[in-house]
């Protein structure tokens, strides 16, 4: 089994490449990498809201076109 030393790190998403690349960069006892750290925390959350509007936003058009209106016709 590899050791974790030994483990080949791959990032397809070019967002953690830019961390991991600032990690690399820095150091992982960095003051600056701690507040990049806690940036991203920040990054992460705004990205959630994100997802979150989006869903709340689907699910209100879906429930807009499964509800269908009832109109009234006036028979003589």
């Amino acid at each position: 089994m590899p050791s974790k030393n030994d483990r080949k790190e791959m990032c397809d998403c070019p967002v953690g490449a830019f961390w991991g690349d600032l990690e690399r960069t820095f150091g992982k006892q960095s003051n600056f990498l701690d507040h990049i750290t806690r940036s991203r925390i920040e990054v992460l959350k705004a990205i959630r809201s994100l997802i979150d509007e989006r869903i709340d936003g689907l699910g209100n058009k879906e429930a807009k076109t499964n509800s269908r209106k009832i109109k009234n016709i006036d028979v003589e």
